[in-house]
């Protein structure tokens, strides 16, 4: 369909707040300049208990935010990784997004800070992603949280998190999430895929973008084929967890998304995909802008429901 009405007008306003291309800032600058965007995403939601902790990893310290919604009970919990190309973002850019996901599903929702690019090329962020998953399986009953309900989340370079760590997890026959929200993830590093050339200008995420950051992200001489960089090249998809992936139609990033849902169903992973029309990269996580990003959030609130409910439970 056409780009939809919202989209063109997020676009328009993206240009008019002035910020240069992604690709002529230094890091620290387009941190800063990706903060801006907060004031689109709406008003964040409030959550009943909200707290910062610091979890041992075996790389960094890292601090992880948990929200978690009133209950006299135990709850399922999200791991959530944030976007941002593994250079930009952390747990304020989507804080509204752990909290609309934690009062809607309902679960805890525990965002993880992980090391970023330049300072921290790959592979630091996949070892923090797996390792945070980890604690968070041992840890959980501290927190009221179900040890056997843990599902990981993430969009688009936390999607490719979300997805290695359970990756990680399989082969390192560490404790495997039940599930994985993976919102617009990237899965492909070499950008080979078709909607590269379709919207790789003009929709908010270009690839010119998306080269920069995997500049910074990717050491000289590294193979982007590696399966913890671009899952989609993995040859052995088996034993991972039942997936829900959404997609955006202009974004360049739609077919590695698209392609990777058919690469785990040909593995045998249960799989469901949900296409948003007329939409760019982003849009999730900016509800105070789009109505679809709030169906999306309570489509992705019902789908964890639903996975996390019919999981085993322990005693709480």
């Amino acid at each position: 369909m056409p780009l939809h009405p919202q989209a063109a007008a997020f676009l328009q306003q993206v240009t008019a707040l002035g910020i240069p291309p992604l690709w002529t800032l230094s890091p620290a600058e387009a941190r800063q300049a990706f903060l801006g965007l907060r004031a689109l995403a709406g008003t964040p939601e409030p959550v009943a208990h909200v707290t910062n902790r610091l979890i041992p990893a075996s790389q960094a310290t890292l601090l992880v935010r948990i929200y978690a919604p009133e209950s006299d009970r135990s709850l399922p919990v999200t791991v959530y990784f944030h976007g941002g190309g593994f250079v930009i973002g952390n747990l304020d850019s989507h804080d509204n997004v752990c909290r609309a996901l934690a009062n809607r599903t309902p679960a805890i929702v525990v965002s993880v800070d992980y090391r970023l690019a330049p300072e921290s090329p790959f592979p630091a962020a996949p070892i923090d992603a797996y390792d945070a998953l980890q604690w968070v399986i041992a840890h959980a009953g501290e927190f009221g949280g179900d040890p056997a309900r843990v599902a990981v989340a993430g969009d688009s370079a936390g999607g490719n998190l979300a997805t290695v760590a359970a990756l990680m997890a399989r082969n390192r026959k560490g404790h495997l999430p039940v599930f994985q929200l993976l919102v617009y993830p990237v899965t492909d590093a070499t950008h080979s895929q078709p909607s590269y050339e379709e919207n790789g200008e003009g929709y908010f995420l270009t690839k010119e973008a998306m080269q920069w950051f995997l500049r910074h992200y990717v050491p000289d001489g590294q193979d982007k084929r590696h399966p913890y960089l671009s899952p989609l090249f993995e040859k052995d998809l088996t034993g991972l967890p039942p997936a829900h992936i959404i997609v955006a139609e202009y974004d360049p990033l739609r077919d590695e998304g698209t392609t990777y849902a058919r690469r785990l169903e040909a593995a045998g992973v249960q799989v469901t995909i949900s296409h948003y029309a007329g939409l760019v990269h982003g849009f999730f996580s900016l509800p105070g802008w789009f109505d679809d990003a709030r169906r999306a959030l309570d489509e992705a609130a019902t789908v964890l429901r639903q996975a996390l409910a019919s999981s085993p439970k322990t005693t709480p």
